[in-house]
């Protein structure tokens, strides 16, 4: 049966486990790998900007043997035209598709329709490659994903695909001090299945970075991701919005002084906004493990593409 990734809830933990086993060992031995895809076709759409997304994917499938052809919303008649008959035009043309979109319901609505796997590049509730890239990192870092990490930030995206992850996998713990609250589209009872699974501790979003510091000192991995959504961060409709979200968060900051007496190491998605979610000092300290992390966003979709064309 023909599976698509929008988050991880149709995949199983042994699924899970194996498509990273699979891009920790095309990450060593890449030359394996080289014609594994050879022939297929990826179609990329972006409607939200990216770096990363496009490069891992574009790079991935190109050192699998196969190739893409990338497109902007913008640019797209998915603007115009009726979207079932677009979604299944381009079904008729590639092997794959990522999309990198802005609402979860235009996720919903490709994944309803393809006929082609589909992969969520990202939305406003899930972004389940980079989580994929971090537990490889995670892998590669820590001996495993048996890890005590403090998310400290938005509640957002990102941070609901660490939850869901670290719940499905049973493995490790994720502590989310989440001041600022995204909408999202999760289940109403998403976070208290999560707590139910013993793997995700909800800290009182009122603490105080001197509270905060206690649970530092005991972690292996800080997590943060930026507070205002990269579309938004140099808009002038939303500059407004953009200061109370930096004057209400600037308190939770990832600093050396947040980080004073502790072990743990500090990881973010990227891109990074130097100077309100991170210093400069932390970025310095951290840069080789951030960019590690970033790199593996190829290795882990590569394995997430040939799972769900092969196996």
């Amino acid at each position: 049966m023909m599976k698509n990734m929008i988050n991880f809830s149709n995949f199983s933990k042994e699924e899970l486990k194996d498509i990273l086993d699979l891009a920790y060992d095309m990450k060593k031995n890449p030359e394996k790998y080289a014609e594994t895809l050879k022939g297929k076709k990826l179609y990329t759409l972006f409607e939200k900007t990216s770096t990363r997304t496009f490069l891992s994917f574009t790079t991935g499938i190109t050192e699998l043997g196969g190739s893409y052809y990338n497109q902007l919303w913008e640019d797209s008649n998915f603007v115009l035209g009726e979207p079932v008959s677009e979604i299944k035009y381009v079904c008729r043309n590639v092997d794959i598709i990522m999309a990198r979109l802005i609402k979860a319901d235009t996720v919903k609505l490709f994944a309803d329709n393809v006929t082609v796997p589909f992969i969520n590049g990202c939305d406003s509730t899930y972004h389940p490659c980079q989580i994929l890239a971090d537990a490889l990192t995670f892998k590669e870092h820590f001996g495993g994903l048996n890890v005590k990490l403090m998310y400290i930030g938005a509640k957002n995206n990102v941070f609901n695909s660490l939850v869901e992850f670290f719940a499905k996998m049973g493995e490790g713990t994720i502590y989310g001090l989440t001041p600022l609250v995204n909408e999202t589209a999760v289940d109403a009872d998403f976070y208290e299945k999560a707590k139910a699974s013993g793997h995700y501790v909800e800290l009182d979003p009122a603490m105080s970075m001197e509270e905060a510091k206690k649970y530092v000192a005991d972690m292996d991995v800080l997590y943060t991701d930026t507070w205002v959504d990269m579309e938004f961060f140099n808009n002038p409709a939303y500059q407004k919005q953009k200061e109370e979200t930096l004057a209400k968060m600037m308190p939770y900051q990832i600093n050396k002084e947040l980080l004073a007496g502790s072990k743990a190491r500090v990881m973010h998605d990227m891109p990074m906004h130097v100077g309100f979610e991170i210093s400069q000092e932390v970025v310095n300290d951290n840069l080789d493990l951030i960019l590690d992390q970033a790199e593996n966003r190829r290795h882990a979709e590569k394995a997430v593409m040939v799972t769900l064309l092969t196996k």
